[in-house]
């Protein structure tokens, strides 16, 4: 007997529980909480902010886990559009005296100092903190604010990290744009596009755990971003199935070759989806999107 897709996506469309959206709010005010109590960092300018796709609404059954960004504002990553800007802005500025080396090893110590050093794991981009019945499991990244300067009197406000392994390029990441972009998307799209993030998460971790090899080589993040980059259009259908279909149709048709998606950006629209820099390509993404038609069934 064939799937019922519809009543499988009408499932899998479906936002978080709001156990799940207070355990992960929970993790936040608790790390919050970490840094209001620490000597070093309570008198910082920092902020604490959820990420991901807790953040962004389309976390999905398999997102176990909740990413929190702690960034420091007091010193901060430039980045120039040419040398004369560079030059200009350089008169005026100063090598900050507090390193990111130093800001990471004080948050440590003071999510040890909140959790126990049991609780708590560094890795080389973040720190893991484990679970309990109050909290989702968290993944904490430190930030410094990394500022793309547009002008001598105008820049971006993103955020920057060093990983411990010092391997490049450095995390570039712009959780507010992303943010905003996506709340925009999914009100021109009838609140569907959220809803269909989360339908191809979760089907691309069904194939994943089917040995679907395509599925295991895409992040989670990237699926995102592939919606993201369909026609408003293809959302003003009446029921699930058929959007996907058309989300799928167009992104496929659009990912043969380079020349159609050479210009996409990640929901943020500040860094090109496909570019050397990134860490998967155009054409596994358009292996991911034919398997996925297969999967389903369409013709």
């Amino acid at each position: 007997m064939s799937r019922d897709w519809e009543s499988v996506f009408t499932t899998w469309a479906q936002g978080p529980s709001k156990t799940e959206q207070e355990k992960a709010e929970n993790a936040e005010r608790q790390i919050r909480q970490a840094i209001q109590a620490s000597p070093k960092l309570q008198n910082r300018d920092i902020r604490v902010f959820t990420q991901g796709s807790y953040r962004n609404r389309v976390n999905v059954r398999q997102d176990s886990d909740v990413d929190i960004g702690v960034v420091c504002f007091d010193t901060f990553f430039p980045e120039y559009p040419d040398d004369n800007v560079k030059a200009l802005l350089e008169k005026s500025f100063t090598d900050g005296v507090y390193t990111y080396a130093t800001f990471k090893n004080e948050l440590e110590e003071a999510l040890v100092a909140r959790f126990g050093r049991a609780a708590v794991s560094r890795g080389s981009k973040s720190f893991d903190v484990k679970e309990n019945t109050y909290r989702v499991e968290s993944d904490v990244a430190a930030f410094f604010e990394h500022r793309r300067y547009t002008s001598s009197t105008a820049y971006i406000s993103g955020v920057e990290m060093i990983p411990d392994d010092y391997k490049p390029p450095r995390v570039r990441n712009w959780p507010e744009q992303h943010y905003a972009n996506g709340v925009a998307k999914n009100d021109a799209t009838s609140r569907r596009y959220k809803r269909v993030v989360r339908i191809l998460k979760t089907l691309s971790n069904e194939m994943s755990a089917n040995g679907i090899q395509s599925a295991k080589d895409t992040p989670s993040f990237l699926v995102e971003c592939l919606v993201f980059n369909a026609s408003n259009s293809r959302f003003n259908y009446m029921t699930f199935k058929q959007i996907v279909r058309e989300v799928l149709a167009e992104l496929f048709n659009n990912t043969i070759t380079d020349e159609k998606c050479s210009e996409w950006g990640e929901v943020s629209e500040l860094k090109y989806l496909f570019r050397p820099s990134q860490p998967w390509t155009r054409h596994g993404a358009h292996r991911f999107l034919s398997d996925a038609w297969d999967y389903i069934g369409y013709e």
